[in-house]
């Protein structure tokens, strides 16, 4: 039991989370992250999507390493996350279709997400299944906090509202507020999340200092 909440497994959970956030320190995985956060609700079901298909299919992998040829493991990786992928879009379409329509196809493009290829190439090919569950869980964790920090700003402030309900009285808008139409276009993704980058990567370097 030691062994699985050890030293090396809690950095391998927390680092994705803050220092080694796979969006804020390395970029990967923003085509989705500016695409899917103009409401709450589906950065928050993509965010919760990604993090168990980089789990689940960390393990199935780390699994099966050892018997996967090395010219072909490419192309076993993407038959793992396709499976996934699958899945998860029929359980989505099952049980929260007004959600699936609205990610229409970045569901599907979850194939391709950077984020997962890279921890599949980088930890589940060279560990063991729970540290590789660990690094999954982390790394969609650490991409979902960022959707959702976007995707909350970009409903409160462009539509008045947080998961659909108003929080933006009448009486403001009665005495001349406006929702800035602007939130909602994909630029201001672009923008808020290089905001985001900047006050992280500001903050830890003087940390680091």
């Amino acid at each position: 039991m030691s062994k699985l909440f050890s030293k090396e497994n809690e950095a391998v959970f927390v680092n994705p989370l803050n220092l080694d956030n796979p969006i804020l320190v390395q970029v990967l995985g923003i085509c989705s992250a500016l695409a899917v956060t103009s409401q709450l609700k589906p950065a928050i079901v993509m965010g919760l999507a990604v993090t168990v298909i980089t789990a689940f299919s960390n393990v199935i992998v780390s699994l099966i390493r050892n018997t996967i040829p090395t010219r072909i493991r490419i192309v076993v990786q993407l038959v793992v996350v396709a499976a996934l992928v699958t899945i998860v879009s029929q359980v989505l379409k099952a049980f929260a279709y007004d959600v699936s329509v609205q990610l229409s196809v970045y569901v599907g493009l979850i194939i391709t997400n950077c984020i997962l290829m890279g921890r599949l190439e980088a930890f589940a090919m060279m560990n063991k299944p729970w540290p590789s569950f660990l690094d999954g869980v982390s790394n969609g964790l650490g991409y979902a906090m960022v959707l959702v920090l976007v995707g909350a700003v970009r409903e409160l402030l462009g539509r008045g509202s947080l998961l659909g309900i108003q929080l933006v009285p009448n009486c403001a808008y009665e005495a001349g507020y406006m929702n800035n139409g602007m939130m909602t276009m994909p630029a201001m993704a672009l923008i808020l999340l290089g905001c985001v980058i900047w006050i992280h990567r500001a903050y830890f370097y003087k940390e680091k200092k």
